[in-house]
């Protein structure tokens, strides 16, 4: 790769080659601005390269509720569980999950939702726009998705979390047993009703999105460089970050690195964040394809199926080990043991890859996107498990934070500021 930056000035160097900091590259290039991509692997393979394809606009409440304490033996005892906290790793987390608890109190709950429920309203639109602009909108799909339930105590829960989403304005629809295997006929006899949300989508290749998007930021003349930045330090003309290859400048920084943003936010900014990782796992099934419709997620088993091109991608679990512990991969592998009796015929594993990925989880469930150290320092992390989702309008956002030459033209981003911390 090309490293003729190394001392030299770009306008903005993007650090992190995920969906969001390639869609945020992409955006700035268009604007006109001369951009480096900095990451220590190939662009999207990070946490990018297996979320389960679910554009989740449905999802507006946080990824917990004051339930996880009575889980709580549950999540140090089962290895296995859906909601999983490595009891080695407790004492480092414990503060974060003490700071997720106070933001269940009914305050700000409601900013959470609230903040979460504008960025979802605006996310598909921004990928239209995002998709059309590089001529590739047949990588996304509409077509909803579905949470189904199999037990008839399961029936009333379900029931008053479809009030509490048309509460916040979110299209959803309950299905009887009947619709549902009308439209999904692979689906288990057992299934007996479900909660189907139109306004939702999925992509048939998220890897290939993020590929996509690369292509048509280095056509805009986006550099990508294969480098860790171990530091950084704000001057008068900008950025300088630290590489083992050498230095590279810019005037403005993008901090889009996912779950390993906070030291270099903490190096530049001098402000430390919250920041943890939902661990998420997914196994690929090579030779599941025409299963499913659209996404289909199980009430009971807690866990998402969708379809793509390269065949059915389980997904799901939520694991607190930090960025260091090794992968569990059993972990995947249950996700094919709980699909078995949700469909007609069980799923085929042969061939089949496990994958492990990290997750970007403040306690408030909020992203940080802002604009600080004068416009020096932009930051777009910490979307937990909706960063594709949210990938491009936050990528929308950033270009404005980066083109706005006055107060008054910056976008209403008060939730997402880095100062709420």
């Amino acid at each position: 790769m090309p490293d003729h930056f190394a001392g030299n000035t770009a306008d903005i160097a993007v650090v992190g080659a995920g969906i969001i900091g390639v869609a945020c590259a992409l955006q700035l290039a268009r604007q006109g601005q001369r951009v480096v991509v900095i990451d220590p692997q190939e662009p999207g393979h990070g946490a990018s390269y297996g979320n389960a394809g679910h554009l989740a606009t449905e999802q507006v409440f946080p990824i917990a509720d004051l339930s996880i304490l009575k889980r709580l033996p549950a999540m140090l005892m089962d290895p296995m569980g859906p909601l999983r906290l490595d009891w080695k790793y407790m004492p480092r987390a414990l503060p974060w999950f003490t700071r997720l608890l106070l933001n269940l109190r009914k305050a700000p709950f409601q900013r959470t939702v609230a903040g979460i429920r504008a960025l979802n309203e605006s996310s598909l639109g921004a990928w239209h726009r995002l998709l059309e602009g590089i001529d590739c909108p047949g990588l996304m799909r509409e077509d909803g998705s579905l949470l189904v339930y199999e037990r008839s105590e399961s029936r009333q829960p379900l029931l008053a979390l479809q009030a509490r989403m048309r509460q916040q304005q979110v299209p959803v629809e309950f299905w009887e047993a009947g619709a549902i295997h009308k439209t999904a006929p692979q689906l288990s006899e057992q299934i007996q009703g479900g909660l189907f949300f139109p306004a939702t989508g999925h992509f048939i290749d998220p890897y290939r999105v993020v590929c996509e998007l690369v292509e048509a930021a280095r056509k805009c003349g986006v550099q990508f460089l294969k480098q860790q930045v171990t530091g950084g330090q704000l001057s008068e003309a900008g950025v300088s970050l630290m590489t083992a290859q050498g230095q590279v400048s810019a005037r403005r920084v993008v901090i889009a690195c996912g779950a390993h943003s906070a030291k270099l936010t903490a190096t530049l900014t001098g402000k430390h964040v919250p920041l943890d990782t939902e661990r998420g796992y997914h196994l690929m099934l090579p030779h599941e394809h025409d299963r499913l419709p659209f996404a289909v997620t199980s009430l009971e088993r807690k866990f998402i199926m969708t379809p793509m091109s390269d065949g059915l991608r389980l997904a799901g679990t939520v694991e607190f080990a930090g960025l260091d512990a090794p992968p569990s991969m059993e972990r995947a592998w249950q996700l094919h043991r709980l699909s078995k009796g949700l469909l007609r015929h069980d799923l085929s594993a042969e061939d089949a890859t496990p994958w492990m990925g990290f997750r970007p989880s403040l306690p408030d469930s909020l992203p940080i996107i802002d604009r600080v150290c004068d416009g020096k320092v932009l930051l777009a992390f910490g979307h937990q498990h909706l960063g594709l989702t949210q990938a491009a309008v936050t990528a929308e956002l950033i270009a404005q934070l980066a083109g706005a030459t006055s107060a008054h033209a910056l976008p209403e981003l008060h939730p997402y500021r880095l100062e709420r911390f």
